[in-house]
């Protein structure tokens, strides 16, 4: 699984059989049906549209991409979480975390060994003590499309919008930041218990919003931008 992290997060692109590929060319003996379960249990498909590759969950309600074509001119515009595998010495966690698309700034993160929705519903109302966006956009992850997680958007009354199956791509602010947490963060330090890992993690988006520059934010910060 650590192995395949490194691959998908190199190559978001890839989807099942490329990753196959690429872990036979690293001496795992594996075969397809390995490849798409392990990836399916670290919540990671390829870039691309393709049908049947997220499935919600029953009853749980699926709200239409509203971000089609849109302008993203301003903070608090758009707000977007998603969730991805942290591979640790031992093992492995989940992390979640709340962005602003405008200026990138993480306005709330968490890390758990499930992936329920609580514990996203939780990363979510931490960072509306923030403020409140126009539009709150996501996967469509049975985490995300149950009531727990949306109840506390509809009660602000901001849009909800979900990306199309199979369209990782609709939520690429977020695809971003888990490339620079990992290439950045986790993969240089391999944690070895949670509390290591949390401390890294506080460490690490402390730098991400007040210390890093962006070229695509005219070289400033996310926190220089969002807390102008």
């Amino acid at each position: 699984m650590k192995a395949i992290d490194r691959e998908y997060t190199a190559h978001p692109f890839f989807g099942a059989r490329r990753i196959l590929c690429a872990m036979r060319d690293l001496g795992f003996a594996v075969n397809h049906k390995r490849i798409s379960r392990l990836m399916h249990l670290m919540g990671i498909q390829a870039i691309y549209a393709a049908p049947k590759t997220s499935i919600p969950a029953p009853n749980h309600k699926i709200y239409p991409y509203l971000l089609t074509g849109v302008t993203i001119t301003r903070p608090d515009q758009v707000w977007s979480s998603d969730l991805t595998y942290i591979p640790m010495e031992s093992g492995f966690m989940y992390l979640v975390a709340v962005i602003d698309w405008f200026t990138r700034f993480v306005l709330s993160w968490g890390v758990s060994n499930t992936r329920d929705a609580d514990f996203c519903a939780s990363v979510l109302k931490r960072a509306l003590r923030r403020g409140t966006p126009g539009i709150f956009n996501t996967d469509q992850g049975s985490e995300f499309t149950s009531d727990v997680f949306t109840e506390p958007l509809l009660t602000a009354k901001i849009a909800i919008s979900m990306d199309g199956r199979g369209r990782a791509l609709d939520n690429v602010f977020i695809e971003r930041l888990w490339r620079s947490v990992k290439y950045e963060d986790i993969y240089l330090h391999n944690y070895v218990t949670v509390k290591e890992l949390l401390a890294g993690l506080s460490k690490y988006f402390r730098f991400y919003n007040f210390d890093r520059h962006h070229q695509s934010l005219d070289n400033m910060t996310p926190a220089g931008l969002y807390l102008a």
